[in-house]
């Protein structure tokens, strides 16, 4: 397929993706095994930069007596899968998506909604305040999955996609984007003349290059890792 250049990206929406670092560490004795979708490349990506400080905290300020080994690029599964890992301490921590999120605990949908927060430093504020706290200890009561802090996985979410230009809501009409499977990124696709389509994080590449979905959606910073301009 010849390659394809994104002309221009629409902003979706002023939403903080948060990230979660979930597990159950009392009864782990020698190694905590940390999971993420993403390649481990601390200076690109965000969950990796946050899986390597995770490490180096841990393993210096217990003096070498717990080790963490980290489990990058989706390897243990996908992320409902990795995430019952967690829960049942297959695996004792994960890095996961809001959208992930959501499968196990539907109000963290709330974050998703468009222009929720109108920056960075608001969305931070809110997320180190009542609202982060109350949330992560409703989080652990309701999945057995305990917060360990929230981050940003790049940045606001963009679309992109190879057919034209996004210029209003009425330029994605019968564009086929790719979402998560997650109820409410797929009616915020749907509400905007388009058709969401969910596709695992690993096969979006391929669906971009062979014309299964037209378009996607995502920070910038995870788009341009991913070379989603290439196709």
């Amino acid at each position: 397929m010849a390659k394809k250049t994104i002309i221009k990206c629409l902003i979706l929406s002023l939403i903080l993706f948060t990230v979660l670092v979930s597990g159950v560490f009392a009864e782990v004795k020698t190694v905590i095994k940390l999971a993420h979708l993403n390649a481990q490349q601390p200076f690109d990506i965000p969950s990796a930069a946050i899986a390597a400080v995770f490490m180096a905290e841990v393993e210096a300020n217990s003096n070498g007596e717990i080790e963490v080994r980290l489990f990058p690029s989706g390897i243990l599964g996908k992320e409902r899968e990795i995430m019952i890992q967690v829960q049942n301490n297959i695996v004792q921590s994960y890095i996961a998506s809001a959208g992930g999120m959501a499968t196990f605990y539907p109000l963290i949908d709330v974050t998703n909604l468009p222009f929720a927060f109108s920056s960075y430093m608001v969305g931070y504020e809110v997320y180190d305040g009542d609202f982060g706290k109350e949330m992560a200890e409703d989080i652990r009561k309701k999945t057995r999955l305990k917060v360990l802090g929230f981050g940003e996985s790049g940045g606001f979410f963009a679309f992109t996609n190879s057919e034209r230009p996004i210029h209003s809501p009425n330029d994605m009409r019968g564009l086929k984007i790719r979402t998560m499977t997650v109820p409410l990124h797929q009616e915020i696709v749907k509400s905007l003349g388009a058709s969401p389509t969910p596709i695992s994080w690993a096969e979006v590449y391929t669906s971009l290059q062979t014309g299964v979905i037209d378009g996607q959606m995502n920070p910038i910073s995870i788009i341009n890792k991913a070379k989603f301009y290439e196709v």
